[in-house]
C-alpha cells in the first residue's frame, strides 16, 4: 500500500490544509490526490491561479537527502532539453515530511493511450521517447568506486539465492541461469552513467497523439544504459511493439542496433525474468500470476535465450 493511501485514511483533510500553507502555492485551490503508481509519495494534483496545474509530491523525511538529489537531477534535465516535469519549489511540510513541486505534464498516459493510435504513431512516440531516453543518459553522475560489472554481478547473485528459496519458479530455467552465468563477462568495461531505470510507456506521457514528457524519476539509479531497455521486453512490447521498435531505433538515431546491444539487452532480460520472480512474490503477491505470465511470453521471445534478439523485433522489423 503506498503512502498517500496510509494517509488518506486518517490525515487527508489535516494534509490539505498544510498543503494550502505552501508559499509557492499562493490561491492554490481543486486539490485532487494522484493515486496512480507504485511511488511511496503522496501526490497531488492542484490548480494555482494564473499558473495552471502542478504536481505536489509530498515524501517522508527520512528520504530528504534522496528527494533533493532527485529534484536537482530533474533540474538539469530541463538544461540538457528533456522533456520532463520542470522544477518549481522544494521544502518542508512539517517535521515530518518535505514536498517538492513541479509543473504537472497534461495529457493521458502512454500505456493507455498507445493502443489507440494507429502503428505509425505508435511508432513515433516510441522514436521521441528513445531520443528522450538518449538525452537523459547524458546528465553526468559521480562515478562509483565499484564497477557496474562488481555491482550487477553481486545483485544477481543475491536475487539467485532468493529465486532458489522461491516456491513458484520459471519453466526451463535451467537454460535461463546457465546463459546468465556464462555472459556475465560481457558486463565488464561498460558505461555506468545515469538512468532513469522506470522508463517505460506507464511513464510517459502522450497529448495529441505525441509524447508531451517522461515522469518519475524518483527511482533513478547508475549502471549501463542499454540496462534501461529491460521494461521493453516485460511491459511495453506487450501494450505496443511499434512503440517499442521506436525507442530502440530512437535511441540510436533513427539506426538499427549494432549486436552488442541485442547480446546485452538479452543479457538484462534474462537476469530481470529471475529477479522479477523474487520481486513480484515479496512484493505483490496477488499479481504472481500476472508475472509468470509476462515472463513465459519472454522465455518464448528469446528461446529460451538461445536468440539475443526478441521475435516481437525480428517479425516486425522491414
Amino acid at each position: 500500500m503506498d503512502q498517500y493511501n496510509t494517509w488518506n485514511a486518517s490525515m487527508d483533510n489535516a494534509l490539505i490544509d498544510r498543503l494550502k500553507q505552501i508559499p509557492e502555492l499562493g490561491q492554490a485551490s481543486r486539490i485532487e490526490p494522484v493515486r496512480k503508481g507504485y511511488s511511496a509519495d503522496a501526490k497531488f494534483k492542484i490548480l494555482v491561479p494564473g499558473q495552471g496545474h502542478v504536481l505536489v509530491r509530498v515524501y517522508d523525511v527520512a528520504e530528504e537527502w534522496m528527494k533533493q538529489r532527485e529534484y536537482q537531477c530533474m533540474k538539469s534535465m530541463q538544461q540538457l532539453g528533456v522533456l520532463c516535469p520542470s522544477t518549481l519549489g522544494t521544502g518542508r511540510l512539517d517535521e515530518k515530511s518535505g514536498y517538492m513541486i513541479l509543473s504537472y505534464i497534461e495529457g493521458e498516459d502512454a500505456s493507455e493511450r498507445l493502443p489507440q493510435l494507429n502503428e505509425q504513431q505508435q511508432w513515433a512516440v516510441g522514436l521521441e521517447a528513445g531520443a528522450q531516453l538518449q538525452l537523459i543518459h547524458r546528465l553526468p553522475i559521480e562515478q562509483q568506486i565499484e564497477s557496474w560489472y562488481i555491482r550487477k554481478s553481486t545483485k544477481h547473485q543475491r536475487y539467485v539465492e532468493r529465486y532458489k528459496q522461491c516456491p513458484i519458479v520459471m519453466n526451463k530455467d535451467h537454460a535461463i541461469l546457465t546463459f546468465i552465468e556464462d555472459h556475465l563477462g560481457w558486463m565488464k568495461n561498460r558505461p555506468d552513467g545515469f538512468q532513469h531505470d522506470d522508463f517505460h510507456p506507464s511513464n510517459l506521457i502522450v497529448n495529441q497523439d505525441k509524447l508531451a514528457g517522461v515522469i518519475d524519476f524518483n527511482r533513478y539509479d547508475q549502471g549501463d544504459p542499454i540496462h534501461e531497455f529491460l521494461k521493453l521486453g516485460l511491459f511495453a512490447s506487450e501494450i505496443s511493439i511499434p512503440y517499442s521498435m521506436g525507442q530502440i531505433q530512437g535511441y540510436f538515431g533513427g539506426n538499427e542496433p549494432d549486436e552488442s546491444f541485442w547480446r546485452l539487452y538479452s543479457l538484462y532480460m534474462a537476469m530481470a525474468l529471475v529477479s522479477s520472480v523474487v520481486w513480484i512474490q515479496q512484493v505483490k503477491p496477488e499479481e504472481t500470476h500476472e508475472m509468470m505470465t509476462k515472463i513465459e511470453r519472454v522465455r518464448e521471445d528469446h528461446d529460451d535465450f538461445r536468440s539475443f534478439i526478441p521475435r516481437w523485433y525480428t517479425l516486425n522489423r522491414s
